[in-house]
């Protein structure tokens, strides 16, 4: 397993629709335990693919290190689709794709999750929470949108100093981040 660097803000790869994948390979089972890994270390919960590079529609999730989702088993979500969504939440929210910044964003509560698992099997599943949270942040990014986008104008307003610097590479995190 390799870990590899994260995107930032303002690299081309984080605002282009992601490719669908077409089946599971061992190219893909590799990418896949390199996210599980390259998430670990950065100490995050989800990770998609265009944050290390590469335009598929494969996102990886894990929230059992939080106490109270111990129990949760890590996600493998390919070609992910939201059938249907119900209620709302409102949380603080960051992106290892852009370091330093926490907000708060409303998104749907519980969702409705068509997707395939790393064995390309297909699932329907309701999903709730925190889980709902990360899969939804994560599905952003393979539809090149960051959780910046869904601000309002003053807050972004507010950011758009740090993000400028993100994007310029003056930017410092605890995990390897892709040159600019």
């Amino acid at each position: 397993m390799a870990i590899l660097p994260i995107y930032t803000y303002g690299a081309e790869v984080l605002k282009k629709t992601a490719k669908p994948v077409k089946a599971v390979s061992d190219e893909l089972r590799e990418l896949i335990d390199d996210m599980f890994e390259t998430m670990y270390q950065a100490n995050g919960i989800g990770l998609a693919a265009p944050q290390v590079g590469v335009s598929l529609r494969l996102l990886v999730a894990d929230i059992s290190m939080i106490e109270e989702y111990a129990e949760t088993a890590p996600m493998v979500i390919i070609n992910p689709q939201i059938l249907s969504t119900r209620g709302e939440a409102t949380m603080e929210e960051g992106c290892l794709s852009i370091p330093g910044v926490r907000e708060t964003v409303t998104r749907p509560k519980l969702i409705t999750l068509k997707y395939r698992d790393e064995n390309f099997e297909e699932h329907i599943e309701e999903i709730d929470g925190l889980m709902s949270r990360v899969i939804q942040h994560e599905l952003d990014h393979l539809n090149g949108e960051l959780f910046v986008e869904k601000l309002d104008s003053k807050t972004r307003r507010d950011l758009k100093e740090e993000l400028e610097a993100i994007k310029r590479g003056d930017v410092e995190a605890e995990y390897e981040l892709a040159e600019k």
